[in-house]
């Protein structure tokens, strides 16, 4: 059995969800205007990192909007501008990708010459976009949405292995424009460029000029306007005065067929139908009646947009190479499932009543090939495949200059400690809501228990996946401890009483070991077993119930991070100056973490100072309601991949933690 993940080399970076260091890469090609102040490219090595405000050509990170059909998702500049998709699937190659290089394709639908929008919502209790413009001549009002309807048959695209639903994805992409006052110049620009920015398309367009067809690295994609569309090189383009009460779509097809709206009427059925899907699924969620309600429902929608319905899976995050550090080499890929977000993938939907959802994410997870030595691996495909093997795309300029852009995710063949309690946890979480161990899950919790037991001994790279030496990191010990735990309830419900005992008494086994090695002389857990030194995952002890919310030593642990491993209230997963995490430089602070304070909090029986952070992480929400990885408190930016689905899981967590200590509070 491994010991953990050595550090790795410079030509194989990898990470994890949340995230990890990484080794240097090479600069930018063309880097972003420096901010103001800033010294020139000729200045000294002593020139002050880049800020995550300074000037750029692209869109603050938490400036996009995120569409979803639950097989792929876009994301939207204020600009009107679709600047990241990949088609079909999440993980596919992007066909606009201007999102990591300014030449690397996109497809703009909105008034000519006006870039700023007055105003962007989503429709309530959906994940379509509504963006309004006023120009110098009229008003006017665009939707838009990757289009969910009646399933139409087997889907040959994106294929399924778990059982369909009456509702699917149309393999579509539908926008709308609506004069509201005057007349709007409505300009189409489209320029797809394949396999994240390599490939220029091939266009052919129809003797009407309504259908365009563009080609290249072995797929087609199909753009369809009633609007007349020439090409111009590489894209296609087209402009139209609409007047008052007038209407514009244009479709973007890679369905089987290339099948896609023909007129503005069956445009504005599929963007009904997607708006009937996505309220019809929320309405089967418990949401509380609350203050909160409105960023509970916003995170459900946006973690069921980033659920790949075919298999169950859900994504980290839509994005590859968003960096943790501005300019910086902390890019990964999070395209793909870590069994670390399982278990807060499963509490959030059994908390809002979604168990057919967490039925399916369950049967993907049971789905998994495990290793010979039958441990579950940190990550998967959202297809179940093992081999993630990590690229560099040196072509592409990266966010702002951030790079290498990565594809593929070099940590997947690490090997963290802390899986096995994720895993084992997730299982407890689901049968325990039915009373009843699925057989085909009994094998799994028998393997997990066994891999826990065997290593929770031996040092590992810890849940942040430190490129430094392995060490015998306090979270992976807890983990370890949840695994056991965890499997001996569940041979109790199983009715194996002698594998119930041996594995309850290695749980306490663990927990002794903590106990006596894993604190500081204040009673506060640390992040290791050689350092006094802490670390924002040590706040799981709280959220797995490692210890009771009145232990001192574990009250003692949450106050120290709330106290000292802050920036502005905002946790940090530890402080980089302390720890060997292989890297150099500094990061944000990382959102979950906040979350899971603010759940720790409340456990301890710190309520209002649980409010308040709660509140103040609410209030960083980007303007839709959506979170990155990070948070940069000197700027007020969101870092790193977007959106997040930890942020979003943890913030339900949290949320549900106070809201259930104020329900008992009226009634006790």
């Amino acid at each position: 059995m491994s010991d953990g993940a050595a550090p790795q080399s410079a030509t194989t970076p990898s990470t994890a969800s949340p995230s990890d260091a990484s080794p240097s890469a090479p600069p930018p090609s063309a880097p972003p205007p420096p901010p103001s102040g800033a010294p020139s490219s000729d200045a000294p090595s002593s020139a002050a990192p880049q800020s995550a405000a300074a000037p750029s050509p692209f869109p603050p990170i938490a400036d996009y909007a995120f569409l979803s059909n639950c097989h792929t998702g876009a994301l939207v500049a204020p600009d009107g501008a679709i600047d990241w998709l990949c088609v079909p699937r999440f993980d596919s190659p992007s066909v606009f990708g201007t999102l990591l290089d300014r030449q690397a394709g996109a497809f703009r639908f909105g008034p000519f010459g006006i870039n700023v929008p007055t105003a962007r919502i989503y429709e309530p209790g959906t994940n379509t976009l509504n963006t309004t413009w006023k120009t110098p001549t009229g008003w006017a009002l665009v939707r838009d949405a990757l289009i969910l309807g009646p399933r139409r048959g087997e889907d040959h695209v994106t294929p399924h292995t778990r059982p369909p639903s009456d509702e699917d994805a149309d393999h579509t992409l539908v926008r709308v424009a609506m004069c509201l006052e005057g007349e709007v110049d409505i300009e189409l620009t489209c320029e797809p460029v394949f396999d994240y920015g390599r490939a220029p398309a091939q266009w052919s367009v129809n003797e009407a000029g309504h259908r365009a067809d563009a080609s290249g690295e072995g797929l087609t994609i199909r753009l369809q306007s009633d609007m007349a569309m020439g090409v111009e090189g590489d894209w296609v383009r087209a402009r139209h005065v609409l007047r008052k009460g007038e209407q514009l779509y244009c479709a973007l097809s890679w369905a089987e067929n290339l099948e896609v709206p023909m007129n503005i009427d069956e445009a504005n059925e599929r963007l009904a139908s997607t708006a009937h899907y996505w309220r019809a699924w929320l309405d089967r969620a418990r949401l509380p009646d609350h203050r909160w309600r409105d960023p509970i429902q916003r995170s459900a929608l946006t973690i069921k947009g980033l659920t790949y319905i075919p298999t169950g899976a859900t994504v980290a995050a839509l994005t590859t190479s968003l960096p943790e550090t501005p300019g910086g080499e902390r890019n990964w890929d999070y395209r793909y499932t870590w069994l670390r977000d399982s278990t807060f993938t499963l509490q959030a939907l059994h908390y809002l009543n979604l168990d057919w959802e967490a039925e399916e994410f369950m049967q993907f997870i049971a789905d998994l090939e495990s290793n010979e030595d039958g441990a579950l691996q940190i990550m998967y495909g959202i297809d179940g495949r093992r081999d993630l093997a990590e690229s560099l795309r040196e072509e592409l300029t990266g966010y702002a200059g951030a790079a290498p852009v990565r594809i593929g995710n070099g940590a997947y063949d690490q090997r963290q400690n802390d899986v096995f309690g994720a895993a084992l946890a997730s299982i407890l979480l689901h049968t325990t809501r039915s009373q009843r161990l699925p057989r085909r899950l009994w094998p799994i919790v028998q393997s997990q228990a066994k891999c826990a037991s065997d290593v929770w001994r031996q040092p590992d790279q810890g849940i942040w996946e430190a490129r430094g030496a392995p060490r015998h990191y306090v979270s992976s010990k807890l983990m370890c401890w949840v695994a056991m735990d965890r499997a001996a309830r569940l041979a109790a419900m199983a009715g194996d009483t002698k594998l119930q005992e041996e594995w309850a008494g290695v749980a306490d086994e663990i927990k002794q070991d903590i106990l006596t090695h894993g604190l500081t002389d204040k009673g506060v857990l640390r992040q290791h077993y050689e350092t006094d030194a802490l670390d924002a995952s040590t706040l799981l002890a709280a959220i797995f119930g490692f210890l009771p919310g009145e232990d001192e030593r574990l009250r003692a642990s949450v106050l120290a991070i709330a106290d000292e491993l802050t920036e502005d209230g905002f946790v940090l997963r530890y402080r980089t100056d302390e720890t060997d995490d292989g890297m150099a430089g500094k990061e944000g602070s990382f959102l979950i973490c906040s979350f899971w304070l603010v759940s720790a909090l409340a456990i301890v029986g710190e309520e209002q100072r649980a409010r308040d952070l709660m509140e103040k992480l609410l209030r960083v929400a980007s303007p839709l309601g959506l979170y990155a990885e990070e948070y940069d408190t000197a700027t007020g930016r969101h870092l790193g991949n977007f959106p997040q689905a930890f942020s979003h899981l943890a913030l339900i967590e949290a949320g549900a933690r106070i809201i259930l200590a104020e329900r008992v509070a009226e009634i006790s």
